[in-house]
């Protein structure tokens, strides 16, 4: 009988946590990420603003939990464009994983602005946080696929000496977090492609091109193009009459 009880409570606080993520999203999407304070999420599912302590322990620890969720959301649609492209090159699943990105965030404009372009506070920041736990399993999402393009067609990468030295510091630290399975260079072309393709759907979901485009899609494709001829993918013709900046090929 205790452990039926125990499933039981389990089973409800699981529905009431489901609920108040659902509020959560309500009021994000209907009145923006201001409106989501504790006292309004406990109006939403009808309880205190006290009561609400007893799931999360402050706003801080609601707001990683929710982002975690949106963080899953956004990855199970990037893996499932992947693995509909299962026995294809990396370079094809990389782009459709790019596509599906893309997908996700202009079907949910205000979560992945939630995600990417709200602050993250110190507690949500910390390794083990359920955000960032969430944020390391999105992240491995194009990683993986681009460490399986270098692997496979090793793409050109810049001189290292030709980089700052701050910034040869800051790809080795970061080559040595992901146990080196992108050299510093490599991982420098990689994060240069992320950083492009974040910054587009970016300036796209929070309405920043608007006063030149009514329609960006070309120019994410584009954008892919570009993306796709630094990492020497197939599937996406290069532009017409540009040809790429010179670099130097290495596995270091």
């Amino acid at each position: 009988m205790a452990g039926s009880a125990g499933g039981r409570r389990a089973r409800l606080r699981q529905a009431t946590l489901e609920e108040i993520h659902g509020a959560v999203r309500t009021l994000l999407v209907e009145q923006g990420p201001a409106a989501v304070t504790i006292n309004a999420v406990a109006r939403q599912v009808g309880m205190s603003g006290p009561a609400l302590y007893h799931y999360y322990a402050s706003h801080d620890a609601l707001v990683g939990a929710v982002t975690a969720g949106f963080f899953r959301e956004l990855t199970a649609a990037m893996e499932q464009a992947r693995d509909a492209h299962a026995d294809a090159p990396a370079g094809n699943r990389i782009l459709a994983a790019c596509r599906a990105m893309r997908a996700w965030a202009i079907a949910h404009p205000a979560e992945f602005g939630w995600i990417f372009a709200s602050p993250i506070s110190a507690a949500n920041r910390q390794s083990g946080s359920p955000r960032q736990q969430a944020g390391q399993r999105f992240e491995q999402v194009l990683l993986d696929l681009t460490v399986e393009q270098w692997r496979t067609r090793p793409f050109p990468v810049p001189d290292p000496a030709g980089l700052p030295a701050s910034l040869r510091e800051q790809l080795a630290a970061y080559s040595a977090s992901i146990d080196g399975r992108l050299p510093p260079g490599a991982a420098h072309v990689f994060l240069t492609c992320w950083i492009r393709l974040y910054g587009l759907l970016c300036m796209e979901v929070l309405h920043q091109l608007d006063f030149a485009y009514t329609d960006l899609e070309p120019v994410f494709e584009e954008c892919l193009r570009d993306l796709a001829d630094a990492l020497g993918l197939d599937g996406v013709p290069a532009r017409p009459g540009v040809s790429g900046p010179g670099r130097v090929r290495s596995r270091e």
